[in-house]
């Protein structure tokens, strides 16, 4: 019996001694799996790719990479932070929602883990929403991902047919819509996105910030029913006359069609993941027909909507360290690049935007750069998507003639209130 507890002994001291010198000999190699909450489509794909290039660099780093829509992503990330289960180590995060995260303390403060990354080449519009609170000098708990912002799209053989300027105000807009689709029977004067909520506000806040108006002050007031708000959605009412029939109910898909068939003059929400493939004869009937630029302005500068989407470290991540390594190389200047040439991922480093290849293949691509340059951010609140939805609730009332601007603008004000309380 003792015999055979030595001998047992013996081999677990054994066993013991050589798993220390496995562990010894692969510290640097420790296997790590890395699990990402982040979207599908082209954003996926552009994930995939960076996880690919990291395996590659790293072989002890394996990824399990969900690619969820919008909706899905945010309600997933969002129990699992709460809840704290550190179920995933990486999450995307789109820039409305991300104030909500921070405020709340469920992303990793990644000061520490920066110390030596390269910050200084991000676009200073992008890099400021991964602070918190929102300012230069805020705590960092996001890079960004993608370069995503709104942008104005209108075709330039329409424009010279007809003598018209390209547009710097909405004024300039008004009066192409109008000419346009006055006098050409197959093509709307102007198309964008008229469905409830969402959809309606991303496309109206580009005219209401140039006009001078805003939702909330820097007080956080609610200032959506202003004499400034008021001329922007009377405009926008006007504008709205040489859409097509049924806009009101419009998404991405018809107005992606419009801008891709030629049916538009004018586009006045066109995002980067739209048009990736404006320039291919295989997809469009007006290649070297659309202008893509950053918005017009009209009392205020051209106020385009800067959609970034961040990429982040929930909290409860076991694996910080190498999260951090694996989205600092992410966002890199050369995997920015390579994301951008396979699948138009959007930008985030200043420098990209130089490329001589990708200008030839996105020629908007200067327009883009000098969008985020001049973006705005929607209001940095943990409330905004119940705002949003009052407003867009009230616009598509405006738009298809069922409250007078007056009232929506009103009935938008009573409901943001009462969001705040």
């Amino acid at each position: 019996m003792k015999k055979t507890i030595s001998i047992i002994l013996v081999a677990l001291m054994t066993a013991s001694l050589f798993a220390a010198g496995q562990q010894e000999a692969g510290a640097g190699d420790k296997k790590v799996k890395l699990t990402i909450a982040g979207r599908d489509g082209s954003y996926g794909d552009s994930m995939q790719l960076a996880a690919d290039a990291y395996k590659a660099a790293h072989p002890e780093t394996d990824f399990e990479i969900l690619k969820l829509s919008g909706g899905s992503l945010f309600e997933k990330t969002v129990i699992d932070m709460k809840s704290g289960l550190g179920t995933y180590d990486v999450i995307l995060i789109d820039d409305p929602n991300i104030t909500q995260f921070q405020k709340v303390g469920w992303l990793a403060n990644l000061n520490e883990y920066a110390k030596g990354a390269d910050l200084a080449g991000f676009i200073p519009s992008a890099l400021k929403l991964g602070r918190y609170p929102y300012k230069d000098s805020g705590d960092l708990f996001a890079l960004p991902f993608a370069g995503n912002v709104e942008l104005f799209a209108y075709r330039t053989d329409l424009f010279k047919k007809y003598g018209l300027e390209a547009p710097d105000t909405w004024d300039q807009v008004m009066t192409a819509v109008k000419t346009i689709g006055e006098n050409e029977a197959d093509v709307n004067g102007v198309v964008f996105r008229g469905s409830k909520g969402n959809p309606i506000v991303t496309g109206f806040l580009p005219i209401f910030w140039s006009f001078g108006a805003k939702v909330l002050d820097d007080q956080g007031n609610v200032t959506v029913n202003s004499p400034a708000a008021l001329n922007a959605l009377n405009y926008f009412l006007e504008l709205s006359k040489y859409a097509p029939e049924g806009v009101a109910m419009y998404q991405s898909a018809q107005v992606k069609d419009a801008i891709y068939s030629g049916k538009a003059a004018v586009v006045t929400e066109v995002w980067p993941g739209w048009i990736n493939k404006l320039e291919d004869p295989n997809e469009s009937s007006v290649v070297g027909k659309v202008k893509v630029i950053k918005h017009p302005g009209q009392v205020e500068k051209s106020s385009p909507m800067i959609g970034v989407w961040m990429i982040g470290i929930p909290e409860a991540s076991k694996n910080k360290e190498a999260a951090f390594d694996f989205i600092n190389f992410a966002t890199s200047e050369k995997m920015q690049n390579d994301m951008a040439e396979a699948s138009g991922n959007p930008p985030t480093r200043a420098s990209v935007y130089d490329s001589a290849s990708l200008v030839k293949k996105y020629p908007w691509y200067p327009a883009q750069v000098d969008a985020l340059n001049n973006g705005v951010a929607r209001t940095r609140t943990t409330k905004w998507k119940e705002i949003e939805a009052q407003l867009g609730t009230a616009l598509q009332f405006a738009l298809i003639g069922e409250w007078s601007a007056e009232k929506a603008l009103a009935e938008a004000e009573k409901g943001i209130k009462d969001v705040l309380k």
